[in-house]
């Protein structure tokens, strides 16, 4: 039996949400997966609330409709809490990973969800810390390969290190590489 995992992105147009999904789909064609990659789009400007989606299958995926019912939420900035109903077609128990300082059991308060599991990382201090620039994005991969089976955390860097090390200098993709790491073992589960 074909196990698929949809996935709701929320941040801000301008955040990388859109890249960050189609990272994913990329990490985990390497480890044999099948997947789709896309955003919706509207009038959207720099800072407006944006979503995107990701698709995960052990077998191809013949779908090409939107996700209504995502089993994994990824929030790239808290923000957002109070203003889009981020949990919207949620399933009881599906997974939420959110870029925050807070605790899980604070988000879980802000956001009404009682089941699943909430995910918590402060990708947006990571991200500071190691690239001097607020770009959190690329670190929630590595809570999807903490919170899920279906991507490794090495994955999540080869797939980072193929698409900037074309781009960027070497040291920019080893600050991403580390911010990556360090997302990993500083994300939070309650």
């Amino acid at each position: 039996m074909s196990q698929m995992t949809e996935i709701r992105w929320h941040g801000r147009a301008g955040q990388g949400v859109v890249t960050a999904g189609e990272l994913l789909a990329e990490a985990t064609l390497h480890s044999g997966k099948y997947f789709q990659a896309f955003p919706e789009y509207g009038s959207e400007r720099m800072g407006a609330p944006i979503k995107s989606y990701t698709r995960v299958s052990d077998e191809p995926i013949e779908l090409h409709c939107p996700i209504l019912e995502p089993e994994m939420i990824i929030v790239v900035n808290d923000n957002l809490l109070g203003i889009e109903n981020l949990t919207e077609g949620l399933a009881p128990g599906g997974i939420i990973l959110m870029n925050t300082s807070h605790t899980p059991a604070e988000i879980r308060e802000a956001l009404g969800f009682e089941g699943g599991a909430v995910w918590c990382v402060d990708a947006s201090k990571i991200a500071l810390e190691e690239l001097r620039r607020d770009i959190p994005s690329t670190m929630m991969l590595a809570v999807v390969a903490r919170a899920a089976d279906f991507v490794s955390l090495e994955a999540a860097i080869e797939v980072t290190k193929e698409s900037l090390g074309t781009r960027l200098r070497p040291e920019i993709v080893e600050a991403n590489v580390r911010a990556l790491e360090r997302a990993y073992n500083e994300c939070v589960q309650g």
